[in-house]
């Protein structure tokens, strides 16, 4: 029975059928050819799946997203980063990362980073003599970044379906971001010294200043969804309600640079969005239990701790495998259909729920950054114009960065886990 769900999944997957479809679709295969299951067994778990307070944090971070790329978040945000680190050698690329790290912890969503910030990166970064490859693949590295850093809906859904504190992963996430941020600078300082990069604009405090008044009511949009989250002045759902309503006063009263015809278009292209995460999500929740049922998570367990039986073993085999699966599945339908999988064997090993999320998350994110998905690729190459290839030969030197990141986030727990028991 297992045999024939995965083949109609991956048959539906070859003919094109869109992700939510494969899944649903498929298990509605195994539901109807098990005869002992009732069939509207598909439509109360996929209700079931979605039917998660938690969950409604998606929606409003998709829209506080889409609604700062409109009304001149962005652009305010990369000149406050450029005043910090523009003045050193290759100071764009360091900008570039700096302006994700702030971005990060607004949007939560490596998509939304990438279609926002990209634009303005790349266009800075080809007026000043870079190269379009380093231009693309430091701003597609930078982008995974803001999965990690809270707000996250990858690992608002990670919470939901691994029954750990969304706040505990948010604050969990805070360190490795920055971890990541670090060694994605370290390599563009490597490669700006090697090719000659120009030395940026001289750093002036008056300049610093004057960029952090322009973006500083900006700046307050982490401020609030962070810190309204440690002082428990409001769940990570309402942080993001929040940040809605806040980026709308700014959008509407005081920047004044989105009109109602701009903000009801960003509204629609919100409701696209969140239907789609949450079809899969839905699509997801039936498929994942019908794995459980089958006792497909005791049995890979069972498999893997058979073949080996040492922790960093184990790690290193869980870490590959989502590396492969980030490469082809979507994000969402692969932490749904997974973590019943494979948080079992991780918390055999002794890891820490709260800090698998994090290691989850950074593998699926560098999955956006490999072909044959590689969403985020797809989205800057158009923005650069040039071919996907292209575009992915220009991040492998920022991958191997983001894999070093990976393997301490992964063997150094105290990275993730310290934070969170702090505070």
């Amino acid at each position: 029975m297992i045999i024939l769900l995965f083949v109609a999944l991956a048959c539906l997957l070859l003919i094109g059928a869109p992700v939510a479809v494969a899944l649903a679709g498929s298990s509605l295969v195994y539901l109807l050819a098990s005869g002992k299951i009732p069939d509207i067994i598909l439509i109360q778990r996929m209700v079931g799946g979605v039917d998660s307070f938690p969950l409604l944090a998606v929606p409003f971070f998709i829209l506080a997203g889409n609604l700062m790329n409109v009304c001149g978040v962005t652009e305010r945000i990369f000149r406050f980063a450029d005043s910090i680190v523009g003045w050193t050698r290759g100071g764009l690329g360091h900008v570039n990362v700096g302006a994700s790290v702030i971005f990060a912890g607004m949007s939560g969503a490596a998509i939304a980073d990438a279609g926002g910030l990209g634009a303005v990166e790349i266009k800075a970064m080809r007026d000043k003599g870079y190269d379009v490859d380093f231009a693309v693949g430091i701003t597609g590295a930078s982008s995974t970044v803001g999965p990690i850093i809270p707000p996250s809906l990858p690992l608002v859904v990670y919470g939901v379906v691994a029954s750990a504190s969304i706040g505990q992963l948010f604050i969990a996430g805070i360190v490795p971001g920055l971890l990541i941020a670090a060694m994605l600078m370290l390599m563009v300082a490597v490669i700006s010294h090697r090719r000659g990069y120009p030395v940026g604009e001289r750093f002036s405090v008056a300049r610093l200043l004057s960029s952090f008044m322009h973006a500083a009511l900006s700046l307050m949009i982490p401020v609030i969804i962070v810190g309204g989250i440690v002082l428990g002045i409001f769940t990570p759902t309402e942080s993001a309600i929040a940040a809605v309503a806040y980026v709308l006063v700014l959008a509407t009263l005081v920047y004044r640079s989105a009109g109602w015809r701009q903000i009801i278009t960003v509204f629609r292209e919100t409701i696209e969005m969140t239907s789609v995460v949450l079809l899969i999500v839905a699509a997801s929740s039936i498929f994942a239990w019908i794995l459980t049922r089958e006792g497909v998570p005791a049995a890979f367990a069972e498999s893997v701790m058979a073949v080996a039986d040492n922790p960093i073993v184990i790690l290193l085999l869980i870490n590959l495998i989502l590396l492969i699966v980030g490469c082809f599945m979507e994000t969402v339908a692969a932490i749904t259909i997974l973590t019943p999988v494979l948080l079992p064997l991780a918390v055999q090993a002794g890891v820490d729920p709260v800090q698998f999320g994090i290691i989850m998350v950074l593998n699926l994110m560098i999955g956006l950054l490999t072909p044959p998905v590689g969403l985020v690729l797809f989205i800057l190459a158009r923005i650069a114009d040039i071919s996907f290839p292209r575009a992915v030969k220009a991040t492998l030197p920022f991958i191997a960065a983001l894999l070093v990141s990976l393997l301490l986030i992964t063997f150094i727990p105290a990275l993730t886990l310290w934070l969170p028991s702090l505070i």
